[in-house]
């Protein structure tokens, strides 16, 4: 007998604001402090991504860590404007991790990312790296109802994400080998949380993300598909802002197309080069459209699991996969089926797979 979906479920209902202790239309620091503190089974991370005057691209990110599958740790992916690429992890144990539930302030090791929902101080040092980032942020915080997808029939499970900087200055200082080199550019930080790592592997299937700054425009945009338990549920996330204005961020008006789609040769996932995040709510009607043009990263998600831990993952269902590519974001305003407005700029997005590849509708 075929066993019938669990749920899944983000909603704006009272009911979940005071589960999560948010505010509707209203983000406290707090939110982006340590939302799991360490507890058995979670998982956090905090992001940072820029792009910068020299069309150079930098991604940071802070995980909590578990002990588990790694420790606490800091991801590096910079891209210079030559197309050299360096990634560098620092990994450390569970006593050099620190944070504080009252706000973003985060230490692994040496290395720190801090900052109030308005400005940030962002900070790695490696062997081979040096990174000091300033971000300011333009656009105020954001997120989607109380930012929670949760699932179960009885909310067991959930997944939490908070853009805390939409869109902001940037300001980095990059030594490579001793070499310093001084940019600006545009940034985005965000902070993504959940109650249940092993659990994730059957939440989530795969999941689009992208931001982009578009001439006057800022665009955040998220298409997740939950795990075959939740019935391969879809769950559609989007922000577009202007003028430090949200104009649209309505998933019920958004139509989400993925096109010319490819076998990815490392990880042999299916992906698109284009995605298209068509948003209509009858007095306003935009179109952002995604174009692949290289990859950034392009990871096997169980290339550092080995042993026991890799077979005990495989046996879960996990096939996982992550890929951040690099290429053009387009906004386009309409009137009536005529384009009066097309702004296009460099972006960066990802895909991230935790499940096997789903079939085909």
């Amino acid at each position: 007998m075929k066993r019938k979906p669990q749920r899944a479920i983000q909603s704006g209902d009272p009911y979940y604001y005071e589960k999560t202790g948010e505010m509707k239309g209203c983000i406290a620091p707090w939110e982006d402090g340590f939302r799991t503190e360490g507890r058995k089974g979670s998982f956090e991370w905090w992001y940072f991504d820029a792009h910068l005057e020299d069309d150079s691209s930098l991604v940071i990110t802070f995980f909590a860590g578990s002990g588990k599958m790694r420790g606490p740790s800091v991801d590096v992916d910079y891209t210079s404007a030559d197309g050299t690429q360096y990634s560098e992890r620092i990994t450390v144990s569970e006593e050099a991790f620190h944070s504080s539930s009252k706000g973003c302030d985060v230490r692994i090791g040496d290395c720190w990312f801090k900052g109030d929902l308005h400005s940030y101080d962002i900070y790695f040092k490696n062997d081979k790296l040096e990174i000091s980032v300033k971000l300011a942020g333009n656009v105020p915080a954001w997120r989607h109802e109380t930012g929670h997808i949760f699932f179960g029939n009885h909310d067991e499970y959930y997944f939490a994400w908070l853009p805390a900087i939409p869109e902001g200055t940037v300001d980095a200082g990059i030594s490579v080998d001793g070499k310093t080199t001084h940019l600006v550019g545009t940034g985005y930080h965000d902070h993504n949380w959940g109650n249940s790592m092993m659990m994730m592997l059957k939440m989530l299937n795969h999941w689009y993300w992208g931001r982009a700054k578009i001439g006057e425009y800022q665009v955040i945009s998220s298409y997740i598909t939950a795990g075959k338990r939740y019935g391969y549920s879809e769950f559609p996330i989007f922000m577009l802002e202007k003028d430090g204005q949200i104009i649209a961020d309505d998933e019920h008006f958004l139509h989400f197309t993925a096109t010319d789609a490819y076998i990815d040769r490392e990880t042999k996932k299916p992906v698109h080069n284009r995605l298209i995040y068509d948003y209509d709510d009858g007095k306003q009607h935009y179109r952002i459209t995604y174009q692949r043009e290289s990859d950034l990263s392009n990871k096997g998600g169980m290339g550092e699991v080995t042993g026991l831990k890799r077979l005990l993952a495989k046996l879960s269902g996990y096939d996982g996969a992550y890929i951040r590519f690099a290429g053009k974001a387009t906004v386009e305003r309409f009137e009536g089926n005529a384009a009066v407005e097309s702004v296009s700029a460099p972006a960066i997005w990802e895909l991230m797979y935790v499940g096997k590849t789903p079939p085909e509708k």
